[in-house]
């Protein structure tokens, strides 16, 4: 196998990664695409003799930290007015301890692995990442509506929301089924099933809620290969199935960082 199709067996990978630390699809995807062409201009970056994934995300981590806003936050795909609300999110979470967590979570990554990756101790690692789980689980919750058709599939999302501190307000299993629920009870995130029981399009339900209401959007997907191929439209925020709750919490905590409704949760227990 030559050297650019290895590479391109961690594309799809590292695009998720990319958004889910960005916040979008088009800026996640500009931050791979420069990874890329710095390797094109100096194959030299990457060793013959490294761990070609791990080579991989420690030069996307060296461009993406080059660029001075991401030295505390990152706002890319941000419309002016979510701007100040995000930020307020992103700046109570840790920059070294989120991407730990990130590679940790979604990317399957273990703990050598993580500390090669960043260039630190694996003994600073686990602190990282246990400073991030630590952090997003006291910071965030909303009102979550779960599109999914298959009961037991839908039954884990449930727990598995509710575990991290949110509040289900529906499960919906057809698209008619999700557009109607958001005019009972806007939600402040969507989890949605790319295919639904009755052969409709999970993707086409969240298209029509999304021309009247502005919410994050995770997408769950047993192929997520399908959609990380750089080709719009895509989504910023997936989860592959089977899931995990560390995996879930990883990306809902990054869709809600940049969502500038997300409210602290000691302010929720005031109310």
């Amino acid at each position: 196998m030559s050297i650019s199709q290895a590479i391109l067996r961690h594309m799809p990978y590292l695009r998720r990664f990319s958004r889910a630390l960005t916040g979008s699809r088009e800026g996640g995807d500009a931050y791979v695409l420069a990874t890329l062409e710095t390797l094109v201009a100096d194959p030299g970056r990457i060793a013959a003799d490294q761990d070609l994934r791990i080579a991989l995300y420690r030069l996307f981590l060296e461009i993406w930290t080059s660029s001075p806003i991401n030295a505390h936050t990152d706002h890319s795909g941000l419309a002016a007015a979510d701007e100040a609300g995000a930020r307020r999110n992103l700046d109570a979470i840790s920059l070294q301890p989120r991407i730990a967590f990130l590679l940790s979570a979604l990317e399957g990554f273990n703990l050598a692995e993580i500390a090669r990756t960043l260039g630190v101790p694996e003994g600073k690692a686990a602190a990282l990442i246990d400073a991030a789980s630590v952090e997003i689980a006291d910071q965030l919750s909303t009102d979550v509506l779960i599109i999914e058709d298959e009961p037991l599939i839908a039954l884990d999302l449930r727990g598995l929301v509710e575990e991290l501190g949110h509040r289900v307000v529906a499960v919906a299993r057809t698209h008619k089924e999700a557009v109607a629920t958001i005019e009972r009870s806007p939600p402040g995130l969507i989890l949605a099933d790319i295919q639904l029981a009755d052969g409709s399009s999970g993707l086409a339900a969240v298209n029509e809620i999304l021309t009247t209401l502005s919410t994050p959007v995770i997408f769950v997907t047993a192929y997520p290969e399908r959609f990380l191929t750089g080709e719009p439209p895509e989504p910023a925020f997936l989860i592959a199935k089977p899931f995990s709750v560390d995996s879930l919490k990883a990306i809902i905590s990054q869709a809600l960082f940049f969502d500038k409704r997300s409210r602290p949760k000691d302010n929720d227990k005031q109310k």
